[in-house]
């Protein structure tokens, strides 16, 4: 941490604070707190612009080309899972997914959007060594191709793709945010609402939730919805986790019968 040390002065405290791609520290001086991280995604100041996550502070180069961001280090908590049927999330993850300057920064960086077509291929592949011992995963994936027409060619956003309440955090200042953007693409917003709506929301408060979000909930959003569940239930699939998945899988198919004609 000698790096750190030279750039921020002897007054600082740094400590390491994990992650999963680059390093990253907390650092606390007697008026201030830092989030520090090397080598974050350019993606972080247009994140920082739009307030979906806490502010960047400065953004420094290393002689090496390494890039040091700092971001506000801000007093606060997760979500609980409860707190995910809140409108406010419902809000600002709509306002992600609207937001061209988000999206225009992933293209740039040479972000492909997720074609449903190509990851229909891949899921057929990914199925192909379960499908004997889970014979639900065949009336999945011919749902999956049923569906495929739903699939819009050009509705599409900035997904997070990973809509955990442990990535919603908020502030001793009542400001909520969406972190950790790791797993962002371009992709239909259905993938980012379905995961949060079939995990944290009872399915009669949907409709609420979407009236918040601002779309109404009908039956193609809903094919879209379940046409990303179970994409994402399929590549979940593992040797060990075989016996839950089945019950998941069955669970899926209850829920997707009704919008098949």
């Amino acid at each position: 941490m000698n790096w750190l040390e030279h750039i921020l002065g002897n007054e600082w405290k740094i400590a390491p604070a994990g992650g999963v791609t680059g390093e990253a520290y907390y650092a606390s001086s007697a008026d201030r707190q830092l989030f520090l991280k090397r080598n974050s995604s350019p993606f972080l100041a247009v994140l920082s612009a739009e307030g979906i996550v806490p502010k960047l502070v400065w953004t420094k180069r290393m002689e090496n080309g390494d890039v040091i961001t700092a971001q506000e280090w801000l007093q606060g908590r997760g979500l609980t899972s409860s707190e995910m049927n809140d409108s406010r999330v419902a809000q600002l993850l709509s306002k992600i997914h609207h937001s061209s300057e988000m999206l225009n920064m992933l293209m740039r960086m040479g972000k492909k959007p997720l074609q449903p077509e190509a990851k229909l291929e891949e899921l057929r592949e990914k199925a192909a060594g379960f499908q004997n011992r889970l014979p639900a995963l065949h009336q999945v994936l011919k749902s999956l191709e049923l569906f495929l027409p739903e699939m819009p060619k050009q509705i599409l956003a900035v997904c997070h793709f990973d809509i955990d309440h442990n990535n919603w955090m908020i502030s001793r200042h009542d400001e909520l945010y969406l972190v950790d953007w790791d797993s962002a693409l371009i992709a239909d917003p259905a993938a980012d609402i379905g995961m949060l709506l079939r995990k944290y929301v009872p399915q009669a408060d949907w409709e609420a939730w979407m009236a918040a979000y601002g779309k109404p909930l009908d039956d193609s959003l809903l094919k879209r919805i379940y046409w990303y569940e179970a994409a994402r239930l399929i590549m979940s699939l593992r040797e060990d986790n075989l016996e839950r998945k089945c019950k998941d899988l069955k669970l899926l198919i209850s829920e997707i019968k009704p919008l098949i004609c």
